[in-house]
């Protein structure tokens, strides 16, 4: 390890995915001592670890407390939890623990434009980056989606902006990210397997505002809303009519409109994106770029060009008037509610595909747009039983499938036509597939196989 030795300090990486091998990456740059430690006796980037860094020692299994204590800090990824008992004992022994947001945030000399929320980041993510480029801007963006933060920094030459998607995973090991603008997208429960309710979920969300120069909030979600400061510059979109200068729908002549204040900016109908999250996830990137100082022509052509995300309300095929769209990275309740609510066309009705692992969510809350939007619930997974639960209490038909395949066939033969088949599970996937891109490829495969 001669190669990495800038000082006697040893900083202690914890987790052996992407985002650790990215840290490690990093120190070895900076010629910083390190030592690898995984939970997973056989993690999967372990034979690509050692290539690629030979010499530098790894702790595989349970962690050692002995081993974190004598850290001079702690580089903790995303997927491990705060609360880990050796983790705890070594934050209270005063060793400092820290993400790898933390340290691309002390390294980075571009803005940062900071995303998070519950659902739609990726899309908002992509899209600013988007209309950056189109400004002729030249932008890395990365973070919780594609790229590893600190593997952005690796060929920063030039970089005039840094576009984050941020989970609250991140964020929990975030102290002051110091972004140019923030904000927060949405709020729905998630992740309430690792939490310890609503408010601590809320809580590490917040952090993306730590630092904030500029601020973008939802008007329709008040617990978007930062922490106010005297200093605090902040904008809104949303759902309804806009005030002065900030962002959200106008109606005119039955013509749905994207609006600044009074101003008309572009017709819904000319968005290649569907649905009214998306219209939401439109003003949020919109009200970004304004506050970064794009102008709103090279903002609205980018906008107006962007064809979505893979598994993010993706159209599929259609067949016999019946449109099949693939949601499959709605992985909580806050996302297929947004896609239920909007993609519906009534008088015409959704078929909806749901289930795999819930994460202690509360289905609840799809109640009443399973009663108003859905026609029937086709219910997979381990946890379709308990979002069946609530579509039989509201009269929705619900049948079980087996499997994606037999799924789309029975979604096709309740669905009319007119309708839509939508995968949007409300859930995780690791029931039953490698990953919600893997759930949804095996929905288009099944798609294709089923209308062939």
């Amino acid at each position: 390890m001669s190669e990495l030795i800038a000082s006697s300090e040893l900083i202690a990486v914890v987790g052996m995915g992407a985002t650790g091998v990215s840290v490690a990456r990093f120190l070895k740059r900076e010629k910083q001592r390190f030592i690898m430690l995984d939970t997973r006796q056989t993690p999967p980037n372990l034979e690509r670890f050692i290539q690629e860094f030979p010499g530098v020692p790894f702790e595989l299994g349970a962690l050692s407390e002995a081993t974190l204590r004598a850290a001079s800090k702690i580089v903790l990824s995303p997927g491990i939890a705060l609360r880990e008992p050796a983790i705890q004992a070594a934050g209270q022994a005063g060793v400092p623990v820290l993400g790898d947001i933390q340290l691309f945030a002390e390294k980075a000399t571009a803005p940062i434009i900071a995303i998070t929320g519950s659902n739609g980041k990726s899309t908002v993510t992509t899209l600013v980056g988007e209309m950056l480029k189109a400004a002729g801007r030249k932008v890395a963006v990365g973070g919780n989606l594609g790229t590893p933060a600190l593997d952005l920094l690796a060929d920063d030459n030039g970089v005039e902006c840094f576009v984050l998607e941020l989970s609250s995973f991140q964020l929990e090991t975030t102290g002051k990210l110091n972004a140019e603008v923030a904000t927060i997208l949405n709020l729905s429960a998630d992740h309430m397997d690792r939490y310890a309710g609503m408010a601590d979920y809320h809580l590490a969300k917040q952090r993306v505002f730590f630092g904030a120069k500029k601020m973008v909030v939802n008007r329709d979600d008040p617990l978007t809303r930062p922490p106010m400061r005297a200093d605090a510059q902040v904008i809104s979109f949303g759902l309804d009519r806009p005030d002065l200068k900030q962002f959200g729908l106008l109606e005119e002549g039955g013509e749905l409109y994207l609006a600044q204040g009074l101003s008309k900016l572009t017709a819904a109908r000319e968005l290649k994106i569907a649905g009214k999250h998306n219209l939401a996830n439109a003003l949020a990137a919109l009200a970004i770029g304004h506050f970064f100082g794009l102008q709103l022509d090279v903002m609205l052509d980018a906008l107006r060009s962007f064809a979505g995300l893979p598994h993010r309300c993706e159209w599929v095929a259609e067949s016999n008037g019946v449109v099949f769209i693939n949601d499959s990275k709605g992985t909580n309740v806050g996302a297929t509610l947004a896609a239920v609510q909007g993609l519906s066309r009534l008088p015409a009705k959704i078929v909806l595909i749901a289930g795999g692992e819930g994460k202690g969510a509360d289905f609840a809350q799809l109640g009443s747009a399973l009663a108003e939007n859905v026609r029937a619930l086709v219910s997979i997974g381990t946890d379709g039983e308990k979002i069946a639960a609530v579509a039989r209490e509201r009269d929705v038909d619900v049948i079980a499938a087996d499997g994606m395949k037999d799924a789309v066939e029975k979604a096709r033969d309740l669905a009319q036509r007119g309708d839509v088949v939508l995968l949007s599970p409300a859930c995780a996937s690791f029931d039953m597939f490698k990953n919600y891109m893997d759930r949804g490829d095996h929905f288009c495969r099944a798609v294709r196989e089923v209308l062939a």
